[in-house]
């Protein structure tokens, strides 16, 4: 064979497997999106919150929702919502807090809800944040019309925490652990409520 044809061959082959290595590389990196969200600002002292997401994965393997309840002076776990198969590509609906659920709440009090999505492999969307005051009188607002699924998406299931190692606050992008139970991260950076940072 002619040592121009083979060189030619062997930089073509080059290209194409990296090219392909490329590919694979991207495809490990996809991640769980977040493409919608709404929550009313306030609701009534002893109302439930609801909290509506738009989500999307490209690989389709989103496998459960986790919140975070941001309240000063309070140390509350990590709310776990289960994502189906049928549901794993995309979803559309509400999570429910129950202000009553949530300890020392009083006329006024706020709170801030942290909340992510996690794929089968670990990966979690970038998160959104739903700031919140509790009032003895209020009226919840509802989310645009025709834009998300009013449909519940399951109960949101408080965790026993682990300390120093269910929440990394120095992650707020794709990552966490590969383990698709153990408990999510990339939870508030700078939480009001002060708690200790694993690892710091």
């Amino acid at each position: 064979m002619n040592w121009k044809i083979l060189a030619a061959f062997m930089i073509f082959l080059c290209i194409a497997m990296g090219c392909a290595a490329l590919g694979l590389k991207e495809a490990e990196k996809a991640t769980p999106v977040i493409t919608q969200s709404f929550a009313s600002k306030e609701v009534r002292l002893g109302e439930t919150w609801k909290i509506y997401l738009n989500a999307s994965d490209p690989n389709g393997e989103m496998i459960k929702i986790s919140a975070i309840v941001d309240q000063t002076g309070q140390n509350n776990p990590e709310r776990i919502t289960k994502v189906g198969k049928e549901n794993g590509k995309e979803f559309s609906g509400y999570l429910n807090l129950s202000t009553a659920s949530l300890a020392n709440v009083l006329d006024g009090t706020s709170i801030t809800l942290w909340v992510q999505v996690q794929d089968k492999s670990g990966n979690l969307s970038q998160p959104v944040v739903f700031p919140l005051t509790i009032k003895k009188v209020a009226t919840q607002e509802v989310p645009p019309q025709g834009v998300f699924r009013e449909r519940d998406l399951g109960p949101m299931v408080a965790q026993k925490s682990l300390l120093g190692s269910w929440m990394d606050y120095g992650s707020t992008t794709s990552g966490g652990s590969n383990n698709p139970n153990a408990p999510s991260t990339g939870f508030p950076p700078n939480p009001a409520s002060g708690r200790r940072q694993p690892g710091k």
